[in-house]
């Protein structure tokens, strides 16, 4: 995946989500992480730049083929943003009734394994309103893998969470991810955890990526906000 992206005000900037890699993208509040993540699914309208995915430039596309495009994205919310009104089950289940032809026994086990591949199938019955933030990030974590995605992007995935339940969550991602060898966008404050999972990390300022690399290539980085920034997990 290749992105060209401009904000208001911010240089232009190119980033590459490789396949198969974890990328965790770091910065301080404001500095447009978010923003990133939602001009990648079209959620947002880029300023100006280019927006590449699987070849297709999605600046703008239309809305049938980016919703298209979409269907090949998972997407894990900060919030989980699961749906009150419906059970945990009914949550997963939804992509899955309103984008394939799967009869109702072939959907009911999808889900059953979804769920069971994040440690929440016994909670299957139970309201989103019944369970932890822990839990609904897995919850919502299961929903972002129901239509098989190649790509899936986080956001703020442990904010909220204690430092153990945080630390299930980032190796969740990690094991998931490996199992599915898709491309993962992880945006993150929690340093020790994108530490821990990512391939690459890459640092935003002022709405431009100011350094990406392994951990230990930006511990040697000239530029003090990044070195200061990693600082915590040093």
């Amino acid at each position: 995946m290749q992105v060209v992206w401009s904000t208001a005000g911010a240089r232009r900037h190119r980033s590459a989500g490789r396949s198969g890699e974890i990328l965790a993208l770091l910065g301080r509040s404001g500095t447009g992480k978010s923003v990133l993540l939602k001009l990648l699914v079209g959620l947002q309208r880029a300023d100006s730049g280019s927006i590449r995915i699987h070849g297709l430039e999605i600046c703008g596309m239309t809305a049938t083929p980016l919703n298209e495009i979409r269907k090949r994205i998972g997407f894990l919310f900060q919030s989980a943003a699961l749906y009150d009104a419906m059970t945990i089950e009914e949550n997963v289940a939804f992509p899955l009734r309103r984008h394939t032809t799967l009869s109702d026994a072939s959907r009911r086990e999808q889900v059953r394994q979804l769920l069971a591949s994040v440690g929440m199938d016994k909670e299957r019955g139970k309201m989103p309103n019944e369970i932890s933030g822990g839990m609904q990030k897995r919850v919502g974590l299961a929903r972002a893998l129901a239509l098989a995605p190649d790509i899936l992007l986080f956001d703020e995935p442990t904010t909220g969470l204690d430092p153990i339940t945080a630390g299930e969550i980032g190796e969740l991602i990690l094991k998931l991810q490996r199992q599915r060898k898709v491309a993962a966008i992880v945006v993150t404050h929690d340093v020790p955890v994108a530490r821990k999972i990512a391939d690459r990390l890459a640092l935003m300022r002022d709405g431009r990526i100011v350094g990406a690399g392994s951990f230990g290539d930006l511990q040697h980085s000239p530029d003090r906000f990044i070195t200061k920034f990693l600082e915590p997990a040093q």
